[in-house]
């Protein structure tokens, strides 16, 4: 349990914009223009994240959440998030909410409702967060992926208290309210494992070192190591 409301958690500060990119392993400059728009040939794209740009370049624990979700459909459909944007307003109105994305309802309790949401808008397959496959109403893919990486308050709403992108049964967590949000295992920040691991220091001493499992070691090398290569 967070010892913070849930509004209050997700509109809590916790990144900058540079940090996101960062820790998400996108480009520079992509949350930018999805929390604030972007300006390209005379013409305006207004913000995915965010219902308008604030000139804010601190990002909330809400807004990271749904940027990384952004970021997964952008890994695997390489598709104009832009695009996305006129579902994530129409959520925003039906939910009532700031941050839809970063609550359980659209994804497990209200999946007929997305589907046909997105059926009215005409959002491209690429972008769905529901299909429907052999007479049922299923996730796609990246929305699946997030899911099972979001641990989710237990509670109507069911918003996301932290993230663990490796999955919930790893290590490697993301908590708006321990390490100021940075990858962590325990309160080990899994960027110091790889500066140190690529300085030399074996995996074996720096699980002693700082008391962790070996393979806790690995699983944040790993994490690095996937950032890393998705940013390149």
């Amino acid at each position: 349990m967070t010892s913070v409301s849930e509004g209050d958690l997700l509109d809590r500060p916790v990144y900058t914009m540079q940090q996101v990119d960062s820790i998400l392993g996108i480009s520079s400059g992509t949350t930018h223009r999805w929390l604030e728009g972007y300006e390209r040939g005379g013409h305006f794209y207004p913000p995915v994240v965010r219902s308008e740009p604030s000139g804010s370049e601190i990002v909330t624990w809400g807004e990271f959440v749904e940027t990384r979700l952004l970021a997964l459909y952008r890994h695997a459909r390489d598709m104009p998030m832009q695009r996305m944007r006129p579902a994530v307003e129409q959520l925003r109105q039906e939910f009532g909410v700031k941050y839809p994305l970063a609550e359980l309802r659209p994804y497990i309790r209200q999946r007929e409702l997305v589907y046909y949401l997105q059926q009215q808008l005409g959002t491209e397959k690429e972008l769905l967060l529901v299909v429907a496959r052999n007479h049922q109403y299923v996730l796609a893919d990246p929305a699946q992926q997030f899911v099972e990486s979001t641990e989710f308050e237990e509670s109507e709403n069911g918003i996301a208290l932290r993230i663990r992108p490796l999955g919930l049964d790893q290590p490697v967590v993301l908590d708006p309210l321990r390490n100021f949000g940075q990858p962590a295992i325990r309160s080990v920040p899994t960027e110091v494992l790889a500066e140190l691991f690529r300085a030399g220091d074996p995996v074996e001493m720096l699980a002693e070192l700082y008391e962790l499992p070996a393979l806790d070691v690995q699983a944040a090398l790993r994490f690095e190591l996937g950032r890393g290569a998705a940013a390149a």
